[in-house]
């Protein structure tokens, strides 16, 4: 039997800042308590020789060569902007004054 207790609830709901009804309460109160049991039951299975993990398999990150490429120049960039002035994007401001 684990010790979560309906005092102890309240007082988690007084931590989290959630205000709880008596009825939410012995419900939470009985959900926890499962939990914890649960949770107990796990660690009564593991044992010492039996590494922690947290994948069954191995991960590993799969990463190619950083190696520049044909880069764009400014024009084709440019060449289906809806707006472009002086070389760039032209777009709607967003802050300030409207235009």
């Amino acid at each position: 039997m684990s010790e979560i207790t309906p005092d102890l609830v309240r007082h988690l709901g007084v931590l989290a800042r959630i205000d709880l009804s008596d009825e939410e309460v012995q419900r939470l109160t009985g959900q926890l308590d499962a939990i914890v049991d649960n949770i107990a039951k796990v660690s009564e299975v593991a044992t010492p020789d039996v590494p922690a993990t947290s994948h069954p398999i191995p991960l590993h990150n799969v990463f190619r060569p950083d190696v520049v490429g044909r880069m764009l120049s400014r024009e084709e960039v440019l060449q289906n902007a809806p707006d472009a002035a002086d070389g760039r994007f032209r777009v709607t401001a967003i802050l300030g004054e409207e235009q």
